[in-house]
């Protein structure tokens, strides 16, 4: 048991004045000391127990100015209490009962004061949601009255001076707590009330809160007024002017650019300004604002001409601001570098300039100022700066000779159309230690770009001469010849040139074995028909003498490509079906072009190869098929059966294969097996077997298009088959292909049936009775059929 129980159970002692008062007093001190262990449950059974006490004395009979003090004390000590076990709504409820405790007394009333000021400082840097604003608004704003009330108590100057201290500090967080919740009038309002008080109140935050809120609503006169101002007081914190640079220069944005570098100049010249605050600055002007190309042009301008003074240079001199001198090489590089990938190479190269300034020249920094030598070669390239781009890549390459020197010198000849220079470039890349095959790749790429073809052919040349090395290759060997052979062919007259390189890949093919010259699967049978083709192409070019072999050759690749995918189960890509696309469309100009003139079409072809022009037309069907365009396939399809080369039994193939499938075609599928129809039945010696196969099929298209919707065409097609059979010989028409005619245009009649569409069942019903009738073999069918049609007339 602890002191203060004892203390309790004993009750009044005669002679002891105000025995409760002391028993509370223990338990207060008891509670502080478990407050001050954070045992919050302890404290607050102690404070619980003194109020206890305090509540059987008569507040009124209280003189004692201690005893007074203990009343509030405690209601403060309890307060506070719950607001440590986050008990917010107790522990202003405690604290509003203890402003009837105050007594007139201007310290009690600082005490209050005090803790009201202490809730809401919290609450504010909580910065939680709006409704917690509002309740630190309440609390200072009842810190405020107490402020008030207890310089109407007080009767010393001291006491005065201190409850006005605090009243101005309570007046700077009311104005912060206006500043969150964006009533930037109140702010002002506050900081006025502030500044033309008795002393006037000049503390650094002010200048901060009046910005801001000037800056909220849009005066950005005022606002840089007040930064401005800030130079002129010498108070101010460097991070807090800082700071409010910052936040000017974000709300200002590229149009406060120029302010934030004259205050920031300006404050050079007053007061100790660290290396770390430029830092600062330069990254917020650089990354802040708007983001139009405008805006990011005046931006980086204002920043050079920020970082280039020689005051802020000098800041960063010496080691002891190493770390903040990297810093700011690292926001310049990073800025300039994005204004290159913007292709805005004019600031890019300021910038990437002034980032020299960060750079000392040192030994260990060589490589990195021979780095900025060179990016800066780069960017006067871009702009066509070829003697300033020639200056800084000399200078990268008396720090630093490496290969990167040597191709952007290779860069600069390719600009100036210095095609013998930019060779002998290439074969001083190939000199340096740290040279990579990738180098030759990129000067055949840059010098096809510059369409300086000699110089991508030595590129390329010098390229393949690597891989009899045996050293590893990022490009596989017959990629380089494939782009070797298309850049020769670019221009006429270097056929010959071409060819001997063809040639040197049968020769690497034949010693490396083709499938590790060529590549295995798909991969290597796509490089053997480019080298195939573009062989061909190359011999043939002369006039074309042998149209017909290089049209077959043609068509008969797309076939294979086509045949291969079956075979091997693996669908074409996507870049295969548009090679496909391109020979077909080569193939099929020459047959035009050679059917007006020497008639490939009706003559050579008809004549020589009479399924040349059906393979191309149903490989062409593929592809376009592949391609999504239905519209082409119905044209090609009518334009090869309007041709001599057309046979029946051809229309019938492209009708089941536009029938069937994943890529259906019905408008195809139904006009070529209508036009092998006709040429069947026009036959002096009709193919029956043929025939029924396509009256099948026509009947499946029809039905499939219709659906149910529209039952005529398909109707049509069971009656011409009807009318087919009429007359024939029993057996002629195959008999099973009658037997389903049959039998389906009879079940065709049950949905009709059911949904009360007598008629239309009956219509059914009578054609399917009637093939029967032609059918040999189903005669159980043919009564039943009977005997089901006479009673079903006969119902009402």
């Amino acid at each position: 048991m602890s002191l203060p129980d004892l203390l309790s159970l004993s009750g009044d002692v005669a002679g002891v004045p105000s025995p409760t008062i002391k028993s509370a007093s223990f338990y207060y001190k008891t509670g502080l000391i478990w407050h001050q262990v954070r045992k919050f449950d302890l404290a607050s059974v102690c404070f619980e127990r003194a109020t206890e006490l305090v509540s059987r004395v008569e507040v009124g009979s209280i003189s004692d100015g201690g005893e007074k003090k203990l009343l509030l004390d405690l209601n403060l000590a309890r307060s506070r209490t719950a607001w440590e076990v986050s008990d917010r709504k107790l522990a202003v409820l405690l604290l509003n009962r203890s402003k009837s405790l105050h007594f007139g007394s201007s310290e009690h009333c600082k005490a209050l004061a005090n803790q009201y000021l202490m809730f809401g400082k919290v609450l504010l840097s909580k910065n939680e949601e709006a409704n917690a604003l509002s309740e630190a608004l309440k609390l200072l704003n009842e810190a405020l009255d107490m402020c008030e009330k207890g310089l109407g108590a007080a009767r010393t100057r001291e006491e005065t001076a201190e409850l006005k201290g605090l009243r101005t500090k309570t007046l700077r967080f009311i104005s912060a707590v206006h500043l969150q919740k964006e009533e930037f009038d109140s702010v002002i309002k506050c900081v006025r009330v502030l500044r033309e008080g008795d002393s006037g109140d000049h503390h650094p935050s002010l200048s901060v809160l009046a910005m801001k809120a000037w800056l909220g609503l849009g005066r950005y006169g005022d606002a840089e007024k007040e930064l401005r101002g800030m130079v002129i007081n010498k108070g101010i914190p460097e991070s807090v002017w800082v700071s409010a640079v910052e936040a000017y220069f974000q709300a200002a944005g590229t149009a406060g650019a120029e302010t934030a570098k004259g205050v920031f100049l300006g404050l050079l010249g007053r007061c100790h300004v660290s290396a770390g605050a430029a830092v600062r600055v330069a990254h917020r002007v650089i990354e802040s604002g708007g983001s139009g190309i405008d805006g990011l042009k005046v931006r980086a301008k204002v920043v050079a001409e920020l970082v280039s003074d020689e005051r802020i240079v000098a800041l960063f001199a010496g080691e002891a601001a190493a770390k903040e001198r990297t810093a700011m090489h690292a926001v310049l590089w990073n800025c300039a570098a994005d204004h290159f990938q913007s292709k805005d190479y004019e600031t890019s190269a300021e910038l990437f300039e002034k980032s020299m300034l960060y750079i000392p020249y040192a030994t260990e920094n060589r490589i990195l100022r021979a780095k900025g030598f060179r990016v800066l070669s780069l960017c006067h390239l871009a702009l066509c700066q070829l003697d300033r781009a020639q200056e800084y890549i000399n200078e990268a390459e008396k720090i630093e000779p490496n290969t990167v020197c040597a191709f952007l010198k290779f860069k600069i000849y390719l600009q100036r159309n210095d095609h013998n220079g930019a060779i002998t470039q290439i074969q001083a890349m190939t000199t340096h230690l740290d040279f990579t095959p990738d180098f030759l790749s990129l000067s055949a790429h840059e010098a096809v770009a510059c369409r300086a073809l000699p110089v991508a052919v030595a590129s390329l040349s010098n390229l393949l001469n690597l891989y009899a090395s045996g050293k590893s290759m990022p490009t596989a060997e017959v990629t380089v010849f494939r782009t070797l052979v298309t850049v020769l062919t670019q221009e006429p007259g270097n056929e010959r040139q071409a060819l001997e390189f063809l040639r040197h890949a049968h020769r690497r093919a034949t010693e490396l074995e083709p499938d590790c010259f060529f590549g295995k699967e798909e991969v290597g049978r796509r490089e053997r028909n480019w080298f195939a083709i573009t062989s061909w192409n190359l011999v043939d070019r002369p006039g074309y003498e042998n149209n017909v072999m290089v049209c077959k050759s043609l068509i008969l690749s797309v076939s294979a490509m086509i045949a291969s995918e079956v075979e091997r189960k693996t669908a074409m890509s996507e870049n295969d079906v548009k090679q496909a696309a391109e020979l077909l469309d080569r193939a099929g100009k020459m047959l035009k072009t050679c059917s007006t003139g020497a008639g490939l079409i009706d003559d050579q072809v008809t004549s020589h190869e009479p399924d040349l022009f059906f393979i191309y037309t149903f490989c062409a069907y593929d592809i376009q098929g592949r391609l999504n365009d239905l519209g082409s396939q119905l044209l090609l399809v009518k334009s090869f059966a309007s041709s001599k080369a057309c046979k029946p039994h051809y229309l019938l193939q492209i009708g089941l294969f536009a029938s069937q499938g994943p890529r259906l075609n019905h408008e195809v599928a139904t006009f070529a097996l209508n036009e092998c129809l006709s040429s069947f039945l026009s036959s002096p010696i009709p193919d029956y077997q043929n025939i029924a196969l396509v009256v099948r099929k026509l009947i499946a298209v029809a039905s499939i298009h219709k659906g149910d919707t529209d039952d005529d065409a398909v109707y049509g097609m069971y009656k011409q088959a009807y009318r087919i059979m009429v007359g024939l010989k029993e057996g002629e028409y195959p008999t099973e292909e009658g037997k389903w005619l049959a039998i389906t245009a009879w079940n065709r009649a049950a949905v009709p049936v059911r949904l009360g569409q007598i008629e239309v069942g009956k219509k059914w019903m009578n054609i399917g009775l009637e093939i029967a009738k032609h059918v040999v073999g189903i005669d159980t069918y043919k009564s039943c059929m009977e005997d089901f049609l006479n009673g079903f007339e006969k119902k009402p």
